[in-house]
């Protein structure tokens, strides 16, 4: 009996001791993950604080359209009937009167104005001469509103004031991204192109990928034997040279762009050593024009070019190439055929990076570029500091964004099926 009670206890234990030892080993896990996560939450947060909620707040920001529909909401409510082509109700300038009575701060006026005058030019005096004829009696009938508004200022008869009121009556719009493309919606609401007088973004936005495509060709060209040397080099010795190739990022930008001013015009180094050495008889403009920006943001940006394209090197094995001359190949046609094609993937990071970093530039450009050379970016900063429209410049922005996440989204494509054959 005694016999037959341990083995009940021993059985008992073995079935129990197991069970414990797991659920310690869950709680351990738990705890080492939770470790894990605290060490990255600060990272996280910060990530969160600085990139994710910006880039939110922009895409939000691109489609959001508050002045209107916030200001002059009894109006939008009244013009929802109205058909746009005739002229509009009487309770319209009705409520037009009360919707400007109750603004109450100037800066709301300023806000409605610029909208306004965004859609129609002479919206913004408009406006403006309208708030400060406040108050207005507020026992006006539609009739006494219209009558006194049109005293107030005659354009209110106009069409093209209340139909961009009407257009804009909703709190979210795709006018801005549509205009950052050079579209617009017309009166009815459908989606059109703008006339070619007025389209210009679709052009500057050619012009942001054709001078950073350039800019990419260019940082290849010339970052690619530099990177080869470096490779080929002693660690020490190329240790050495990399700290001049790293110099470009640990000077500012408008230095080094003030700096390329003073090397570039046309009593500058460059062009005063040229006309001594009897190479050329005249200045060459290289100042305020593309090749100025192009010579500039190649310098700037070529060790990000090197850089990816020196850490694939490296790993090239050099006997690669002794073995490709060494079966009859010529060492030209060695390098071209087996050492180029394994440093694809140091070109295209190294490409890519460049290329995203172009698009987005806007100091150099600005400093060193004449009117045709400004890029995208260059207005994003005008919408932003000079014209104040927050819309339109995050639209832009939204732009320069979505051109960014495809190229991205092309490289990883690129990248797979590249492995994928591999």
């Amino acid at each position: 009996m005694a016999m037959a009670d341990m083995m009940s206890v021993a059985s008992t234990t073995a079935t129990v001791v197991p069970g414990n030892l797991a659920a310690q080993l869950r709680r351990s896990q738990r705890r080492k993950k939770a470790f894990a996560i605290s060490l990255t939450l600060p990272l996280l947060i910060f990530l969160l604080a600085t990139f994710i909620v910006p880039i939110a707040a922009l895409l939000v920001r691109a489609v959001e359209n508050p002045e209107v529909a916030s200001t002059l909401s009894n109006t939008v409510q009244v013009l929802k009937k109205w058909d746009r082509t005739s002229p509009p109700p009487d309770q319209a300038y009705a409520a037009l009167a009360t919707d400007m009575a109750a603004i109450t701060e100037q800066s709301d006026a300023g806000g409605l104005a610029r909208r306004l005058n965004s859609e129609i030019s002479g919206a913004r005096s408009l406006v403006m001469t309208t708030y400060r004829a406040l108050p207005f009696d507020a026992g006006m009938t539609p009739a006494q509103a219209k009558a006194h508004l049109l005293e107030i200022d005659p354009r209110w008869e106009e069409l093209g004031y209340w139909q961009a009121i009407a257009k804009n009556g909703s709190r979210w719009t795709p006018d801005y991204l549509l205009t950052a493309v050079d579209l617009k919606r017309d009166i009815q609401g459908h989606i059109v192109k703008v006339d070619s007088d007025s389209a210009a973004f679709f052009n500057i936005l050619m012009r942001t990928f054709k001078v950073s495509a350039i800019v990419t060709v260019a940082a290849l060209l010339l970052g690619y034997p530099l990177a080869y040397w470096l490779s080929t080099l002693s660690p020490r010795q190329a240790n050495i040279l990399m700290i001049l190739v790293l110099v470009p990022f640990w000077t500012s930008i408008l230095v080094r762009s003030a700096a390329w001013i003073v090397l570039l015009q046309s009593n500058g180094l460059v062009n005063r050593y040229l006309l001594e050495l009897g190479v050329i008889s005249h200045p060459l403009p290289l100042l305020f024009n593309r090749l100025g920006v192009i010579i500039a943001m190649v310098h700037i940006l070529l060790p990000f070019m090197i850089l990816p394209l020196y850490s694939v090197m490296k790993s090239v094995p050099a006997s690669y190439l002794r073995a490709a001359v060494s079966l009859g190949s010529s060492p030209l046609a060695a390098f071209f055929r087996v050492y180029v094609p394994q440093t694809y993937p140091g070109m295209g990071a190294g490409g890519l990076l460049v290329f995203i970093l172009s698009i987005g530039y806007y100091v150099t450009p600005a400093l060193l570029g004449g009117a045709g050379d400004q890029m995208l970016s260059y207005y994003i900063a005008q919408y932003t500091n000079v014209t104040v429209n927050w819309g339109m410049a995050c639209a832009l922005g939204t732009v320069l964004l979505s051109a960014t996440l495809v190229l991205y989204a092309v490289y990883r494509r690129v990248v797979k099926s590249e492995l994928s054959l591999g």
